[in-house]
């Protein structure tokens, strides 16, 4: 069953009387955030871990733990793999 943006847009505004502009957009930060390219996230999400606190080695562990739960998922990456995508 495939839906379309528009469709998406109109059961928000149903259920939840959002105004249509405002459904439109969660429509479009939604899609944008599932569409980010897993490097992108890596590097994301490592920068506002580390600005938390977090050390390197507890945040790739999150990192790779969080890439699993992603509704495309992520191919299985190591802490090695993930250092490189942040520090190249």
């Amino acid at each position: 069953m495939t839906h379309t943006a528009a469709e998406l847009v109109e059961q928000i505004i149903r259920t939840t009387g959002l105004p249509a502009g405002v459904a439109r957009r969660v429509v479009a930060d939604v899609a944008a955030y599932f569409a980010e390219p897993v490097e992108d996230y890596v590097r994301r999400r490592h920068q506002e871990l580390q600005l938390r606190g977090g050390k390197n080695e507890e945040i790739f562990e999150r990192i790779r733990a969080e890439l699993t739960h992603r509704p495309v998922r992520a191919p299985d990456l190591s802490a090695r793999q993930l250092r490189r995508i942040v520090y190249g």
